[in-house]
């Protein structure tokens, strides 16, 4: 029933459907996914595990880049690594509600035609060759559903592949799992009327960030070992940090948007960007070495013309002398411990301290503080740029289903200060408060190089942290700083796992005096995050 006849459905009707059609899609997986228990704990990490036969398990949880190695050379077959991953994807579901549709028929289908293109000819299709590739609902594939977290939108199809499925479908991977996304796409959490609450495998009480929540959550379970999202204010990394896997905000202009779903296609201030999600930084690279090596710049002129440069050393630099062996310099990285806006809470801070204590070990390494740049005013900007229409489309796409608004769609369009429709020269005025914001952010990047001026000593990387604190209670995802901060910069950003909340090591700030509302709200949550072993961080 995807096409609807007659009177206009209720968005609760709506709501059934798409959880039928998902519900089915899980039925059809062979041989049947397992059941989970009635009430599972509240740290489901572990349960597939135990409810998967060994075989499955051990196939799901190896790194992307050994089971395309494997697949390439023959050792394993394309049907049954897919099989694998679309059984722990069911269960992956059940446990933390993550997918909106898995494409059993379709990518088995597929992952025959691989196995059988390697028996007669000896050779892999591509670099992805067999690997099963999971994607955020939003993103196009042909014939399926493309609603952007809409009910009203929910019985739209995509008459064809997006272009970073065609470059995905090329590399030789199989597409068989499609993932949840928010209402309106612009929560650091995913909820929608359509499916629910999307929450951390980790945690159940706390969401799997946002706005590509079900690639996170999906990967955090080992459902997927590699997949597709989309960030525009830290889509990508928030799920990434929540579920402790891998994500990567390319600059704009590296991959093709083409065939996204969303309201205010078109706009330039504050451009969407498509990257992966991977359980290995291997599979970052993969991924991104697998669609450049294609050159989409050919059939995208808004691309930049530059390949994946995973080559060079960037070690071996410089050569002025002051660095480790054969004239090499060391890398410099900038520590930003906080934004000067709010304050990240305890197990950021441990976790940020103990990669700069590992790397403070290592030759090669020279760490800095980094001094922010007026990241308050940075959002400003951004929450201008994010809705230059006031959020009309938004509203619109909302109210035409009479769906309820979601608490972080409101807050979002209608609580932020000053929030309405831009006339043309006002979002010209803002573009160029951007730009002028953009070279300032540059100077004092060029202003961390030695005292003799020369830029080839400045700050390499910037280290900080993902987010203002763990993954928090849903509905309570309200500060986008520590990552739309990089959006508005367009600088890349990558999101690796480091540890996880340890209650017994990270208490509360003793007698804190927040520097503002967003501060305060930001530290309030300590006091309101529960634990699995029923300890609370508190204030």
């Amino acid at each position: 029933m995807d096409q609807h006849h007659g009177s206009n459905p209720t968005w609760q009707e709506t709501a059934r459907l798409a959880q039928a059609r998902r519900d089915g899609s899980i039925a059809a997986v062979e041989p049947a996914v397992p059941a989970v228990p009635e009430e599972p704990p509240w740290n489901v990490s572990a349960l597939p595990r135990a409810l998967l036969p060994a075989a499955q398990v051990a196939v799901t949880e190896a790194a992307p880049e050994e089971l395309v190695a494997g697949l390439a050379a023959g050792r394993l077959r394309s049907v049954a690594v897919t099989g694998a991953f679309l059984g722990r994807a069911g269960v992956a579901q059940r446990l933390a509600n993550c997918v909106t549709e898995l494409l059993p028929a379709a990518a088995l289908a597929r992952a025959r035609e691989l196995d059988d293109h390697l028996a007669a000819h000896g050779t892999p299709v591509g670099p992805l060759h067999g690997l099963p590739v999971s994607v955020k609902e939003h993103i196009a594939i042909a014939g399926l559903g493309l609603n952007a977290g809409f009910v009203a939108w929910w019985h739209r199809r995509a008459a064809a592949d997006a272009a970073i499925v065609t470059l995905l479908r090329r590399a030789g991977a199989v597409l068989y799992a499609r993932t949840t996304e928010p209402q309106t796409l612009m929560h650091l959490e995913t909820s929608s009327n359509l499916y629910g609450d999307t929450v951390c495998p980790f945690n159940r009480r706390l969401t799997a960030g946002g706005s590509s929540g079900g690639e996170g959550a999906l990967l955090g379970l080992r459902g997927s070992c590699l997949g597709v999202g989309a960030d525009i204010g830290g889509s990508i990394r928030s799920p990434a940090a929540n579920n402790g896997v891998y994500g990567l905000r390319p600059t704009s202009g590296r991959l093709p948007l083409g065939g996204l779903a969303a309201t205010m296609l078109g706009q330039e201030q504050i451009v969407p960007v498509v990257g992966p999600l991977s359980t290995s930084l291997g599979g970052i690279k993969m991924f991104m070495k697998a669609l450049l090596d294609q050159k989409p710049w050919l059939a995208d002129p808004s691309l930049v013309p530059l390949p994946w440069r995973d080559d060079r050393d960037w070690l071996a630099k410089g050569g002025h002398g002051h660095g480790h062996g054969h004239g090499a310099r060391r890398l410099k990285i900038g520590v930003l411990w906080d934004d000067g806006v709010v304050k990240p809470h305890p197990p950021v801070t441990r976790a940020l301290r103990e990669v700069c204590d590992q790397l403070r070990g290592r030759p090669g390494f020279e760490l800095v503080d980094w001094l922010p740049y007026r990241h308050d005013h940075a959002w400003d900007i951004l929450s201008a740029l994010y809705f230059p229409d006031g959020g009309a489309e938004e509203t619109a796409a909302i109210d035409a289903s009479g769906e309820p608004w979601r608490p972080l769609s409101r807050f979002i369009i209608k609580e932020q200060p000053g929030r309405k429709a831009l006339t043309v020269p006002e979002v010209w005025a803002w573009t160029r408060k951007r730009d002028d914001y953009r070279v300032r952010y540059l100077e004092r990047w060029n202003a961390t190089a030695a005292v003799d001026g020369d830029p080839d000593t400045a700050v390499d990387v910037i280290l900080c942290p993902a987010g203002p604190g763990a993954a928090p209670p849903l509905n309570h995802a309200r500060y986008w700083g520590y990552t739309a901060q990089w959006n508005l910069l367009d600088y890349p950003a990558l999101v690796f796992p480091v540890t996880k909340v340890d209650p017994d090591q990270d208490g509360a700030l003793a007698d804190y005096e927040p520097m503002n509302d967003q501060d305060a709200w930001n530290h309030r949550l300590c006091g309101l995050t529960p634990f699995p072993n029923n300890k609370k961080i508190k204030i």
